[in-house]
């Protein structure tokens, strides 16, 4: 428990475990366990016992945001660097958008955003993980970390089995008007005060973006960058239209 509630900055050097090591594997693996179990239990409700549970996810992970940031307080490491301005911490807003705003267009716009841009952002936080060099395994911030990215990756495939989400690629205008509008902010904001959200200005090591930005340089990383975000936009909506068609073929066997 010495190191449980302690922040990077209060962590001695060399106390975290290597990226796709055996810690990293298995707590990854947990993660997507748990995922599976989460999945599995929300099938067996009927329709009103599944809509307050994606009511409910939301609220739970404000919670879960706000306790971080008082945790981060108290022991006077809350900073610039502590915003939920990456991309799987803005989540929580789409997600809360998504269940709270009653109109039917910013549902569906929040759901579009939450399936093909949340899940793959989350995945990749899983597989690529930044906080695993910092922290032992028996750290609030690590284990805290890996079940927020789990709830990013549960919220929007219940929203699917629900059906209250439909992903079309017709409406990938949809997340990447997002990027479009949000992106600028966040980079002014990174140039402004030293911050990194989005990775805009600094790719994270052992990452596919540290190889485009060794590939391309400073002034073609983000162009890289872009290539790629738009690729896995095209992914996303190409599984999920297999696993919708074989998922329908069960269903009328």
């Amino acid at each position: 428990m010495e190191y449980f509630w302690k922040e990077q900055d209060d962590v001695p050097a060399g106390m975290g475990y290597p990226l796709f090591g055996i810690v990293h594997i298995m707590s990854t693996g947990i993660t997507l366990l748990m995922v599976l179990c989460g999945i599995k239990a929300f099938l067996r409700l009927e329709t009103g016992g599944r809509k307050k549970v994606l009511k409910a996810i939301p609220l739970l992970m404000l919670f879960m945001e706000i306790f971080k940031d008082c945790f981060l307080i108290r022991v006077h490491r809350f900073g610039l660097g502590f915003l939920p301005l990456h991309v799987c911490s803005i989540g929580i807003f789409i997600f809360l958008i998504r269940e709270y705003v009653p109109s039917r267009r910013v549902k569906e716009f929040c759901g579009e955003l939450s399936y093909v841009l949340i899940i793959p952002a989350s995945f990749a936080a899983l597989l690529f993980p930044d906080w695993t060099v910092y922290y032992p395994v028996w750290n609030f911030m690590n284990l805290y970390s890996y079940l927020w990215h789990g709830l990013l990756i549960l919220y929007p495939l219940l929203l699917r089995l629900a059906g209250e989400v439909e992903p079309s690629i017709r409406h990938i205008y949809r997340p990447v008007i997002f990027l479009l509008v949000v992106t600028p902010f966040i980079y002014l904001f990174d140039i402004t005060f030293n911050c990194n959200y989005f990775f805009v200005n600094v790719p994270p090591a052992g990452t596919p973006l540290k190889w485009i930005a060794s590939l391309m340089g400073s002034p073609g990383y983000l162009v890289g960058y872009a290539v790629i975000v738009m690729m896995v936009f095209v992914i996303v909506y190409f599984i999920d239209r297999i696993i919708a068609a074989v998922w329908n073929r069960r269903k009328k066997r």
